[in-house]
């Protein structure tokens, strides 16, 4: 059983009594009732908790109770296993009060701050060497992998208690300036006899009023002072978030001379006269204040248009070929081919089909934006001292980062690895940053390269932060081939670099030899196991031989002797890849709020340290639980229990997610994506979108991997409308967006192509009336006078019914709203907004408590009747849950934002296997076609989306089925070779004028997106090519899927996209390249090649031996047939593999069944007027 101790505010001790007959081995946390939350159920101890409290002042420290921490080895519990494994084991557990597992008795009484260091060092101790399990019938265990015996400290000293040395009473608030607590009788004592002076600034106290029972007054004094933040054990929504009302004039604004001298602290803002140095101690100089109205106005963003030199001529090309387009198909219909209608007429079909295609594709590019960033003030703005945050602590929100992976053998964990220690070393508070793995799979080795990545993190962030190494990636660091001594100018930083390559060599042959230590290890336990059974065997039959072998688990053993709660290689039931427990594992425990600088290099140390900060971010390890019988949803489901996960132990108000082979290439990636979300109007931004780069992709992009055409042109240009498509991964999203609810304001569009707009303000009590997919959510400020608000209640009500019956999860969505604000002086007067410095506070520390709620909420069974995955979280039911998503964010009003740095953000890995990439398009496609056929089609959109973003969204779930056409048109030139017609009548020179005006206007067309764009015209021409061979393999593929789970119900599945690892000296880097894997989706582009090869031969043939050679007709089926075979071409390069090893024969086979088939056609249908062919003669 779970208790409190008494006395206490905080569950911070957690006790458990083992009882007699348990066979289990790790330490049992909650209550043992199935399928119940600790802080849920009305019966556990843990729901009577209070709620733990944390203002801005920094009040009420943590307390522990006084009792022992039980420490019992992996053979002592295995000596008190008995038959009885029904028994649920429970322990006596205390917070260890030793700092980085080591016994440190209780110390004399020290300052304040100390004693609060060393508590949350405790606790960091105990969650970093926990194993948090849980799940379906099962009680939520913690694993303590390395604990000590030690008495308990003494209770600490609470923030709300007089700091004066010998007073215990409670402070009052707002008595001075710099923060001082101080209670009232004491405050009256430096009234009277200490001459009015605070005691920890020495200044005079600014109003001294002897009247200080009034309500009245101190109510005034809570509004000049920031609100404390609401937290999260708190279950009903607090409604008076904070509104700083003081240093305001009557018109809301600030003002900046009541503020210069009314202030007396001792900080600089707070003095008249502002020192140059320092705070004007010995300087002798001063200098005037620095003008903060001008630095909030400053913009974090700025908007670019194209030039009008370039999209001018663009949108006037785009109408000519329109107008081109209408010309040249009207005259196709009026002008038929009476000797081959049925040539004619599916030619014109699939051109009225290409022209629709080309419609919807154009349409969105029409207002291309270009943005940049400006780094320097939202360092001005949010990390420099001001009057609220003196001590110019870090005042930016907080980002969660969301890494995913499923399986280890197809991911590699030295990819994975790589990609966390890049999170871990980035450019951004190190307070503010928790790191999320999810291991969809329960792999021990995705556990264990996690356990060593963090270890080998404590020398390399601190190297990357002392050096400002760019890449973060240590694989991508130490493999780039420039010059790593430009612009270094420390005399250490070769020697230091050495001895980091070195370990990190270490560390990768660690992690290569994980798979074969664990093997070799469970093998080894498992054999030990195996003859204490049959010796327990022996001695119940007395000496007798068994009557039966003794049936043992081939488990999966973790390094200290204890079995692994996820995915044993064996896959024995509870212990499966669909059958397994919950996991929680804080691999790196929250950091301090202060910096923490390191020693000199050492034996230990292998830098020196002692002018950088070694924190290091929370870093925690999540395996969601996994049963028969549910459905789990792929890698949607995944990323909505780390949502859920992430609100419990850290709740950053904004998330970044990231695939396990996508790193940081730019550690300031996250500071540039919330440039956009904190400027004046990001609090209607959702998601800021940044495009996919990848690394290995072959020198002349065979099949299109990089995909710059899409990223640089089509996503360039939505982000002149609404915003660009979310597409998987290199993301950052607004919780609040992720969670359903409305933008502050939003506008519908009205009229003919949505030319009226009408501006919605949707957080006001009288707003207009919700949609079936909106969530509405009552924001602090927005109801005034007392009014009463009846629906904001019944909101709140139905939030649990939304978001699960977890309390603590619906405490944290107002706390991460109020966080994501913008400030005040962003704002206006204040409303949805937030003070300057609220956020610059220390986190409140985690404890098991919370851990344990956070298993609670990725359970198997948390989902069931809830809104996850239908109006909450990443949307599920697509293949493409990512683009369902981010058009839902869309559909609800909000905006995104596309931002192309100048260094790439982010880089990963793709497929540069033929066969991998046309799988990989089949994935996309099929999700389109479930698209198209389902609520998110755009033709059903809302009024709160702009036109031209529906005709994008509307061309995603359309582009598959322009395959089918494509197929045909591709097949018309070979059947026209064969028959000897063409799709008109004769070569018109009407018909060759609009085709060539249409053919040049495209080209112009291209020139201008490459001149916008900044693409390149082979990047051009290679996603030209790859279209054509998509559109002729996996995108009919992708149809008939989708027609099938439409029509049939027939499920798709699809295989995980194997991710390359990184190439051995010596070996071949895009060996993959050329390596031919057989698919049934090469069957209908290899068809087309072949058909229009045989078919040239033909009509060649044909037209040599024709007494009347239609010249004008075999130019025309041959161009075309040329027009193919050139976009398929790096196709067959792909099935030639290798350069030089096709052997000679081949092609010359080729020829000959050619020549021979040509051959057989004229016999068989031989030309016109020629009568003798048992003769044969050249020309």
């Amino acid at each position: 059983m779970v208790k409190p101790p008494a006395g206490s505010s905080s569950p911070v001790t957690i006790t458990v009594t083992p009882c007699k007959g348990s066979g289990d081995r790790s330490l049992g946390l909650t209550s043992p009732v199935p399928r119940a939350s600790v802080s849920n159920n009305q019966n556990s101890p843990l729901s009577s908790r209070g709620p733990r409290r944390s203002s801005l002042s920094g009040g009420n420290r943590r307390s522990s109770g006084a009792g022992r921490y039980c420490s019992m080895s992996v053979e002592d519990l295995t000596a008190e296993t008995t038959n009885n494994s029904d028994c649920v084991v429970s322990y006596t557990v205390h917070i260890p009060p030793t700092p980085d597992h080591q016994t440190v008795f209780a110390s004399q009484e020290s300052n304040n701050a100390a004693e609060e260091e060393e508590t949350n060092s405790r606790n960091r101790s105990f969650l970093s060497g926990t194993i948090f399990t849980g799940g379906f019938k099962s009680v939520t265990r913690g694993h303590v992998i390395d604990c000590s015996m030690e008495k308990a400290d003494p209770e600490k000293k609470s923030g709300q208690i007089c700091w004066l040395k010998g007073c215990d009473e409670k402070v009052v608030h707002g008595r001075c300036e710099c923060g001082f607590r101080i209670c009232r009788d004491c405050y009256f004592d430096c009234i009277t006899s200490g001459g009015g002076k605070c005691p920890g600034c020495k200044e005079p106290y600014k109003d001294i009023n002897d009247d200080d029972d009034q309500d009245d007054d101190e109510e005034e004094e809570d509004e000049d002072e920031a609100k404390p933040l609401p937290q999260m054990a708190d279950s009903k929504l607090d409604k008076r978030l904070s509104v700083v009302k003081s240093f305001k004039n009557q018109t809301g604004d600030f003002d900046h001379t009541r503020w210069l001298f009314e202030t007396k602290g001792t900080y600089g803002y707070g003095n008249a006269v502002w020192p140059k140095d320092g705070y004007g101690i010995g300087s002798g100089g001063y200098e005037q204040p620095p003008e903060f109205g001008e630095r909030s106005k400053r913009p974090l963003t700025r908007k670019v248009s194209v030039s009008a030199a370039i999209i001018s001529p663009y949108r006037l090309l785009i109408v000519l070929r329109l107008v081109a387009l209408g010309l040249f198909l009207t005259w196709r219909i009026r002008h038929p081919n009476r000797e081959a209608m049925w040539l004619w007429g599916s030619s014109t079909v699939c051109e009225l089909w290409f022209a629709f295609s080309w419609l919807l594709d154009q349409l969105p590019k029409l207002c291309p934006v270009n943005r940049l960033t400006d780094l320097d003030v939202l360092k001005e703005r949010f990390e420099s001292p001001n009057l609220r945050n003196p001590k110019g602590r870090s005042d930016l929100p907080g980002i969660d980062v969301f890494v995913s992976t499923a399986d280890p053998e197809k991911e590699p964990p030295l990819v994975t690895a790589n990609t966390i220690l890049s999170i871990l070393a980035v450019d951004y508070p190190v307070e503010k940053l928790a790191c999320y793995l999810s291991d969809d799979g329960g792999a021990l080795l995705t556990f264990e390269a996690l356990a060593q990545t963090a270890s080998f993190a404590s020398t390399w962030v601190p190297f990357c932060r002392k050096h400002n190494i760019e890449p973060r990636n240590p694989e991508a660091y130490f493999g780039q081939k420039r010059n790593f001594l430009k612009n270094k100018v420390r005399l250490d930083f070769v020697r230091e670099r050495r001895r980091v390559k070195r370990e990190y060599d270490e560390f990768k042959v660690r992690i290569n030899s994980l798979p074969e230590a664990i093997r070799r290890r469970s093998d080894a336990y498992n054999v030990h196991e195996e003859l204490r059974a049959k010796k327990k065997q022996m001695e119940m039959m007395m000496g007798g031989n068994p009557e039966e072998a003794v049936k043992v688990a081939k488990a999966t053993w973790m390094s200290d002797g204890s079995h692994w709660p996820g995915t044993w290689y064996s896959g024995e039931t509870d212990n499966s890849r669909g059958d397994h427990a919950g996991i929680i594992q804080a691999m790196l425990a929250p950091p301090n709020a202060e910096p923490v600088y390191g020693s000199e290099a050492d034996s230990e140390n292998l830098i020196d340290t002692t002018e950088v900060d070694i924190r290091l971010p929370m870093l925690v390890y999540v395996s969601r639980e996994k049963r028969p019988g549910y459905d789990h949803n792929k890698k949607a489901g995944a990323m909505n229990a780390l949502v859920r996960t992430s609100a419990i132990m850290s709740n950053g108000p904004f998330i970044l997610n990231l695939d396990c082979d996508h790193y940081i290439y730019n550690s300031m990636a996250l500071r540039e994506g919330m440039c956009f979300m904190l400027d004046r109007g990001g609090d209607r931004i959702c998601y800021v979108q940044f495009p996919q780069r990848f690394e290995g992709i072959d020198p002349n992009d065979r099949y299109a991997n990089h995909n710059t055409v899409f990223f640089d042109v089509s996503m360039r240009a939505l982000d002149g409308l609404q915003g660009p498509m979310y597409v998987g991964t290199g993301c950052i999203f607004r919780r609040t967006a992720l969670y359903g609810f409305s933008p502050p304001r939003a506008t519908e569009h009205h009229g003919w192509l949505g030319r009226k707009k009408v501006k919605l303000s949707l957080r006001k009590p009288k707003a207009s009336v919700k949609k079936d997919d909106e969530i509405s959510l009552a924001m602090n400020g927005e109801y005034n006078n007392g009014e009463e608000n009846d629906d904001g209640d019944i909101e709140s009500l139905l939030l649990p019914k939304r978001f699960g019956n977890s309390n603590s999860f619906v405490a944290s969505i107002p706390v991460a709203e109020y966080q994501g604000r913008l400030l005040q002086d962003l704002q206006g007067k204040g409303k949805n907004s937030r003070p300057a410095g609220s956020l610059a506070v220390p986190r409140e520390p985690l404890d098991a408590a919370t851990v344990a709620e956070a298993i609670s909420v990725i359970s198997c069974f948390y989902e069931d009747k809830t809104e996850w995955g239908k109006r909450v979280g990443w949307i599920y039911g697509s293949v493409t849950e990512d683009v369902v998503t981010g058009y839902r964010m869309h559909n609800r009003g909000w905006r995104s934002i596309y931002c192309v740095t100048k260094r790439d953000a982010f880089r990963g890995t793709a497929p540069i296997n033929l066969t991998d990439r046309l799988h990989q398009v089949l994935r996309w496609a099929t999700g389109s076609v479930e698209i198209f056929f389902s609520r998110n089609n755009a033709v059903f959109a809302t009024r709160r989306m702009k036109f031209l973003q529906r005709v994008a969204y509307f061309n995603v779930g359309m582009y598959p089925f322009t395959s089918l056409f494509l197929i045909v048109y591709c097949i018309l030139p070979a059947v026209s070779l064969f028959s000897g017609q063409f799709i008109v009548q004769s070569l018109d020179i009407t018909f060759l004028i609009f085709l060539l005006s249409i053919t040049l206007t495209l080209c112009m067309l291209s020139l201008l997106e490459i001149k916008w764009s900044g693409v390149t015209l082979h990047e051009w021409w290679r996603n030209e090519q790859f279209w054509v061979i998509g559109g002729t393999s996996a995108h009919p593929a992708a149809v008939l899927q989708g027609l099938l789970k439409v029509i049939a119900g027939v499920d798709i599945s699809f295989t995980l996209t194997s991710k390359s690892s990184t190439p051995e000296d010596g070996d071949d880097e895009f060996a993959d390249l050329y390596l031919v894997k057989w698919s049934f989706l090469m069957v209908p582009p290899l068809t087309i090649m072949m058909v229009n090869m045989i078919a040239i031969a033909v009509g060649v043939a044909r037209t040599l031996y024709s007494p009347f050679p239609q010249w004008s007709k075999l130019v025309g089926g041959v161009f075309f047939s040329f027009w193919v075979l050139c976009h398929l071409y790096p196709f067959a390069k792909g099935l030639m593999g290798r350069r030089g090893r096709v052997p000679t024969i081949v092609f010359v086979w080729s020829g000959l069944l050619s020549i021979i088939v040509s051959m057989l056609w004229v016999y068989i249908n031989p030309p016109a007027g020629r009568q003798d062919f048992s003769q044969f003669q050249f020309p």
